[in-house]
């Protein structure tokens, strides 16, 4: 696997990629990550390769590696004899995992994580919206169709793609659950370590502070729900660049003593105790092809108020744990009274939001990863393999 992006970067790209390293590595398959130095003294991990890198300009938590560093792995990768590349992100990666590709003579897939089309304008301001939505759609379909197979998580952006006239085989693997690994959590920790009281009716949000994650309007959809439920709470844990202006707006809302900012938090621990703090987790993205924290939400018994769009919808849509919302304020605040006033449907969805996780598991999914990897190297004669993939799929 090659990326741009991985831990100690938290988002959802990194966490797809630590649960597939996992899952396949369980099931007997070698993986080895290549992936961005986040800082000169970075300590040697199995199964990874860091490379030095830069940050990036306009959004320095992410980190730019060298391509040249990237190619000039090729001899090493040689010796280990690889079966495939699996090219994570669009940017240095794509270029160095379709180069190294070449040099080996493997097949190469590529996930299609982020909705580019709904993402880059918000980053790029001095360009207008429209051409750089142009940009995005050229560069998705000439991506896409240079690699064997494109993994996409959800049927959503799969249409999309489609529509962009991307050609290459096309296999929806969403990442899965590590369900083991959502349990737990304490929510009276976390509310008397932050001083909120017991019977507080709390909303909790997770994920990227980022301009396209949509939160300005759970911001402004609070002041509804603040008008019916004066002492509500939303709780929102991450940082991003949009940090500053979030909390600005808090201000200006005459919210900041009802949205409490956590930043960061730990996922084996403190981040479950807060998801667990919530009386119902709440979301409305428009740009997820994929939308993983709902599932943990679900995962750890959270009722979930969120619009569906995109990848949102395959999780949202059997109506299981979650009430769906329209992306109007009024709409989505009543729904969030609705469950913060019924304790009985609270529970109902709590119970259901376990079961519909469930679904998602993680070695289910890795396993057609796996078959994926076999049907893409079998299809596609590769010059230089030297092990065929007898029960094995390894995969840098």
């Amino acid at each position: 696997m090659i990326s741009d992006v991985y831990f100690p970067r938290v988002n959802g790209v990194s966490t797809s990629i630590q649960t597939f390293r996992r899952q396949l590595a369980a099931l007997g398959h070698e993986v080895l990550l290549i992936a961005p130095a986040y800082g000169p003294h970075a300590e040697a991990e199995p199964g990874i390769v860091r490379l030095p890198a830069r940050p990036v300009l306009f959004d320095p938590e992410d980190r730019l590696m060298g391509l040249k560093r990237a190619r000039a792995l090729a001899p090493a990768l040689a010796e280990r004899a690889f079966d495939l590349i699996h090219i994570q992100t669009p940017f240095i990666a794509h270029y160095a995992g379709v180069a190294l590709s070449e040099r080996l003579g493997v097949p190469r897939v590529e996930t299609y994580h982020t909705f580019f089309e709904e993402y880059l304008y918000h980053y790029v301001p001095l360009v207008p919206k429209r051409w750089m939505q142009v940009l995005a759609r050229r560069f998705s379909r000439a991506q896409c169709n240079e690699v064997d197979a494109v993994v996409v998580p959800s049927r959503a952006m799969r249409t999309v793609l489609d529509d962009y006239g991307v050609r290459a085989p096309m296999e929806i693997i969403p990442t899965g659950m590590e369900l083991e690994r959502l349990a737990g959590g304490d929510g009276a920790a976390f509310r008397g370590q932050h001083g909120i009281a017991a019977d507080r009716p709390t909303l909790v949000h997770v994920g990227r502070l980022g301009f396209e994650k949509n939160i300005d309007f759970l911001l402004r959809m609070l002041v509804h729900v603040r008008s019916r439920i004066p002492e509500v709470l939303l709780v929102i844990a991450g940082e991003g660049p949009s940090a500053a202006h979030l909390k600005a707006l808090t201000q200006r809302l005459g919210l900041s003593p009802h949205v409490l900012f956590v930043g960061y938090l730990d996922r084996r621990g403190a981040l479950l105790d807060c998801y667990r703090a919530g009386d119902a987790f709440v979301f409305a993205s428009r740009t997820e092809t994929q939308g993983l924290v709902l599932l943990e939400a679900m995962a750890l018994g959270v009722p979930v108020v969120s619009t569906a769009v995109m990848g949102t919808l395959d999780i949202l849509e059997p109506a299981r744990g979650a009430l769906i919302a329209q992306e109007q304020e009024a709409d989505f605040a009543d729904k969030v009274v609705q469950v913060l006033s019924d304790a009985g449907l609270r529970e109902r969805l709590s119970h259901e939001a376990v079961a519909q996780a469930q679904a998602w598991s993680a070695p289910r999914m890795a396993v057609r990863m796996a078959e994926l990897y076999r049907r893409v190297v079998d299809r596609r004669p590769a010059a230089r393999r030297t092990a065929a993939m007898q029960g094995r799929a390894s995969a840098t």
